[in-house]
């Protein structure tokens, strides 16, 4: 009898392990869109939890996009999370800079931060400057340069054998104007790149966090930042990243109390 129960509890056992396997198993041979409508499901009925669960899902399952970021950064908002709900709108606008409802919809989660910091002027050129660089991502300037690419090529070609003075006039302009702007795009599709392997971002997860004048915790408080707050982050050392608020002053912070964008 006690060889029998033993055996009988060792089938339990194993049969609970094949169950919770095959459960596992399901749950990872779920497609990304799968994820994602499960996702849009769950927060079509205020399940906002479990839609964070189903976008996270998409991102762990090594597939991102703005709507993901986005979403999440909804069903964020929708609890109250101010650092998830702000990180995640600013990685939906990395991926899509130019979105008007991403833009409006981080404004909102913004509002919600307590630390008021006024950004550093910026002179008329740099502002213009910026806002060029801004309409494509890194990946939308090297599809611009191209397409004026093959423009530039198949003007010169139709320049080339065509027998009109004034067609040969229109094709050679063309094939000007599109060498000059796929050189300018990809200047900027390179300056794009720069910026981005030179300016790594944060936001501040921790509810409160003292910004320190050094990287240990003896050293001087500079001031106290809350989640939510931007930072562009400088130097990392140790357990710490040396961080520059938008208004230009500087401190460190412990690396766990930030999440790099």
């Amino acid at each position: 009898m006690k060889i029998q129960r033993l055996k009988y509890k060792y089938q339990t056992i194993v049969l609970g392990c094949l169950f919770g396997f095959m459960l596992v198993q399901n749950a990872f041979s779920q497609s990304p869109e799968q994820f994602f409508e499960a996702g849009n499901s769950e927060y079509a009925k205020n399940n906002f939890e479990a839609a964070i669960v189903n976008y996270e899902n998409v991102l762990e399952s090594g597939y991102s996009s703005a709507a993901v970021y986005y979403n999440l950064g909804n069903a964020n908002y929708k609890l109250n999370r101010i650092a998830p709900s702000v990180y995640n709108y600013e990685k939906a606008l990395l991926l899509k800079p130019n979105d008007a409802e991403i833009k409006n919809n981080l404004q909102f989660a913004q509002n919600m931060t307590i630390d008021a910091i006024t950004p550093l002027p910026q002179n008329t050129f740099k502002k213009w400057y910026n806002q060029i660089l801004g309409i494509f991502t890194i990946d939308g300037w090297a599809t611009a340069t191209i397409v004026l690419v093959f423009l530039f090529t198949l003007s010169f070609v139709l320049y080339f054998f065509n027998k009109g003075v004034g067609s040969k006039r229109i094709f050679f302009t063309v094939a000007l104007v599109s060498i000059f702007l796929a050189l300018l795009s990809l200047t900027l599709t390179f300056q794009v790149k720069s910026n981005e392997a030179n300016r790594e971002y944060a936001i501040v997860f921790s509810v409160e966090t003292e910004l320190k004048s050094e990287p240990n915790n003896s050293s001087e408080q500079i001031l106290v930042l809350h989640e939510g707050t931007k930072v562009r982050v400088l130097e990392e050392q140790d357990d710490w990243r040396l961080v520059r608020l938008a208004d230009g002053k500087e401190g460190w912070l412990p690396k766990v109390e930030i999440k790099i964008l």
